[in-house]
């Protein structure tokens, strides 16, 4: 039923409004529990979600455009249209038409359980580490969930955006009122560059859709997602217009993902941010960039992506990926090696996107997952050994897995998904993105291709160095410090083990079944893949209709595209 959306959407939301308005002083022991249970009720209904999903019939390829949500919920939210029959020649100003729009398509609904997971994982592993204002921390972990997955069922451009922006709100807070030393810088920093990149973005968003109107009057609902990717499908705009939009709309999503130069926010910010809040910061919320891409420019821009997007977005991915890698391997501090490898990590999903076959895309999403799983299990191990040590130094650090075997295995197991070990997740992703981005080009692609195989040498090269300085050698812990007992450690404990279980579970099953989750995603990613290979089918034409005609061709030659 679509009014489920409404319910998996805002269920969170209601549980911190009641966390905050019933009981404020509520103890730490009754706030993490309503977070618990709130949460596991919203994991429950995106799996029914998910089973309604899945039972609908599927949608022949010349029915559906671009972008086909399903289990659509669409109440008309503000009218201001013209009323009558509008001039051939266009109206003076766009039509105002928004909408609740709500709906899933495959590749949301992936992100939508990715985030309901990781969240019940998120307030496990901020079960003991929070003890000071527990109901607003947890609080304001609820409503980021919720704000999570507006953006993955929205399909109106406004609301798209409203929840895009609204994540900056809990994050800010949990960043500058329970993270490190440095937290309000962090958090100050984080909210300006997305703030600042998300606000051109709008710009952008609303320049596409008054031009398009203006060139289509008759468009009804100029804000929805689908019939904007359909209009503009049939009517593209021209060369000039798209990569002025292009670049306009993508400023906001390159921050998000962030891409290089602009992720100087995102070291900091992890390093600063509690362990929940760097689980879902590097689980999800950058995904939003990758995810803005996906929805906003490849359907409707598509020259832009193309003659632009390719090339430019290529080059800053691959420049990424190495640059990365190469700060992560500087690091002597886990979690910010982590934080720099999610710039790595996340290069590989750009990549697989603008390489505009089906090979990348599906590569794109799969990577968007699998990074997702990986990396927030490695944000839930650094804070599970930081609660014990009270450090992230690797010099401070060896030997551990003598002290707690299941907390190293678990360590080693999600390393080696991260670097793309054959038979997990990241091998999947990393492989179709690198073959997809192989084959989008002639010399540009074999090149962002060798990048990004560099990138993955550096990978295992980063990740291995920190198995062996702080879990394998000799014994080594820090000294003393704040009355902490460092002999007294103990291994993982249930609590932990149910928070790292269900992701380091479906690193090993995506690793070795793939493919349920590729069919989930296909119609949607060939529906963007469409629109490329159908401008490599009318390139090929006219390169090759003038050699048709040539005398110089001799008869029954070969002619490659």
């Amino acid at each position: 039923m679509p009014s489920l959306l409404v319910v998996m959407i805002f269920l969170p939301a209601l549980a911190a409004v009641a966390l905050l308005l019933l009981d404020p002083q509520a103890s730490a022991v009754r706030a993490r529990w309503v977070a618990l249970i709130a949460t596991v009720a919203t994991f429950f209904v995106s799996w029914g979600v998910a089973a309604q999903y899945l039972a609908l019939p599927a949608i022949e390829s010349h029915e559906r455009g671009p972008v086909h949500p399903q289990l659509v919920l669409r109440q008309t939210w503000l009218d201001l249209s013209v009323a009558g029959p509008v001039s051939a020649s266009g109206p003076d100003s766009p039509a105002i038409k928004m909408e609740f729009f709500l709906g899933l398509d495959g590749i949301s609904l992936a992100l939508v359980l990715l985030t309901t997971i990781l969240t019940i994982s998120s307030v496990l592993v901020s079960w003991t580490a929070i003890k000071d204002r527990a109901a607003e921390f947890y609080a304001c972990l609820l409503i980021l969930e919720t704000g999570l997955i507006g953006v993955f069922c929205s399909f109106d451009i406004l609301l798209f955006y409203v929840f895009f922006e609204f994540t900056l709100i809990p994050l800010f807070f949990l960043v500058g009122i329970w993270g490190g030393p440095l937290r309000r810088y962090a958090a100050g920093k984080f909210f300006v560059y997305t703030l600042a990149g998300s606000l051109i973005t709008l710009l952008g968003l609303v320049s596409m859709v008054v031009t398009t109107v203006k060139a289509n009057p008759t468009l009804v609902t100029p804000f929805s997602i689908p019939d904007l990717a359909k209009t503009l499908t049939e009517h593209p705009l021209p060369a000039e217009t798209q990569f002025i939009l292009f670049l306009m709309i993508a400023a906001g999503f390159m921050v998000k993902v962030p891409l290089f130069p602009f992720h100087t926010w995102l070291p900091l910010a992890h390093v600063e941010a509690p362990t929940a809040g760097s689980i879902l910061l590097a689980g999800v919320l950058l995904k939003l960039g990758t995810y803005g891409f996906l929805r906003m420019l490849l359907p409707m821009l598509p020259d832009a992506c193309l003659n632009t997007g390719l090339p430019v977005i290529g080059t800053m991915a691959s420049i990424g990926i190495v640059y990365g890698s190469f700060c992560a391997l500087a690091q002597n501090d886990i979690k910010k090696l982590v934080a720099y490898s999610s710039v790595a990590h996340l290069g590989f999903c750009m990549l697989g996107l603008f390489a505009l076959n089906i090979e990348g895309i599906s590569g794109g999403v799969l990577q968007m997952i699998n990074h997702g799983l990986s990396t927030g299990a490695l944000f839930c191990i650094v804070g599970m050994f930081y609660e014990r040590y009270h450090t992230r130094q690797l010099n401070e650090l060896g030997g551990l897995a003598t002290k707690l075997p299941l907390l190293a295995v678990a360590m080693v197991f999600t390393s080696f998904a991260s670097i793309g070990l054959p038979g997990l997740n990241g091998f999947v992703g990393e492989f179709l993105c690198l073959a997809g981005m192989f084959r989008a080009g002639d010399g540009i692609g074999v090149l962002f291709s060798a990048l990004g195989a560099l990138g993955v040498v550096l990978g295992a090269w980063y990740l291995l160095g920190v198995l062996q300085h702080a879990f394998f050698g000799a014994v080594k812990v820090p000294a003393e410090s704040h009355g902490h007992d460092h002999e007294s450690v103990t291994d993982l404990n249930a609590r932990e083990v149910v928070a790292l279980a269900p992701l380091l579970t479906l690193c090993l099953l995506l690793g070795l079944f793939p493919q349920p989750l590729l069919n989930l995603i296909r119609p949607d990613v060939e529906a963007v893949a469409s629109l490329y290979e159908m401008k490599a089918v009318k390139a090929t034409a006219v390169v090759n209709e003038p050699l048709k005609h040539s005398p110089s061709v001799a008869l029954g030659s070969e002619v490659r595209p």
